[in-house]
């Protein structure tokens, strides 16, 4: 899933705002730590009396049943200049996000390794809740621009521009936002599907896109069962894309 347009590095953590109001390091003993993003200690090989397989294989073998899912969580509620604002994150789980303060609202920047889209969003929610702080959603913005579309894609904004003039298909979503401004907004989702079933982008995107809607949605509303949601949710989606 692609980042936010304003992304941050992947390195050992550190943070800061845009102007150099507000400044916070972790040392380098834990940003060495927590940007590995791997258990703390490297797993011992061990076998079992019936010579079973290590642990070590076992992990090896999980870690190529996951996917690293992009996306961002826009949050608030904590002080961004306390001392222990980023350890709060980091203890909580946010170990694979990089963390910035802009305009009044705490970023995360998650690479999250997970078994499914609806497992990465959920979990990532739930860390930073249990870091203390109010989630307010998800992103990457659900409403985007023609050149929006183009990067998220990898297609030209010409071609972009054709596809919702017309030109090159049939039946391109209507925008649904600033519609009679030279700049109009699409919804992703609606877009993505409509890109899938025109077999310009995977399964995979579109279901992506989709899960950002779903979840939203549930943020707003109370935010309870989010991983059940998805998943059910999801579900249903992938069956209507199959349909298509």
């Amino acid at each position: 899933m692609p980042t936010r347009n304003s992304e941050g590095g992947r390195g050992p953590r550190s943070m800061a705002t845009l102007g150099g109001s507000f400044f916070a390091r972790i040392t380098t003993e834990k940003a060495a730590r927590y940007s590995s993003g791997l258990p703390r200690e490297a797993p011992r090989t061990m076998r079992s009396r019936s010579g079973a397989t290590s642990i070590a294989a076992l992990t090896r073998k999980r870690r190529r049943m996951m996917k690293t899912f992009e996306f961002s969580i826009i949050a608030s509620g904590l002080d961004p200049e306390a001392e222990d604002f980023a350890d709060r994150f980091f203890q909580a789980g946010c170990d694979d996000a990089t963390i910035s303060f802009q305009k009044g609202h705490i970023i995360l920047d998650f690479a999250r390794e997970a078994a499914s889209i609806s497992n990465a969003i959920s979990s990532a929610v739930k860390n930073v809740q249990q870091a203390g702080a109010c989630v307010n959603r998800v992103e990457p913005d659900p409403l985007v621009s023609l050149s929006d579309m183009a990067a998220r894609t990898g297609m030209s904004r010409a071609a972009m521009t054709q596809y919702s003039k017309g030109q090159r298909s049939k039946d391109f979503p209507a925008p649904v936002a600033r519609v009679t401004s030279d700049s109009p907004l699409w919804d992703w989702a609606t877009v993505a599907k409509w890109l899938f079933r025109n077999q310009k982008i995977s399964k995979e995107t579109a279901l992506e896109a989709e899960a950002v809607r779903i979840a939203n949605t549930a943020i707003r509303a109370d935010g309870r069962k989010l991983e059940e949601t998805l998943e059910d949710r999801l579900a249903e989606y992938e069956k209507q894309l199959e349909a298509a």
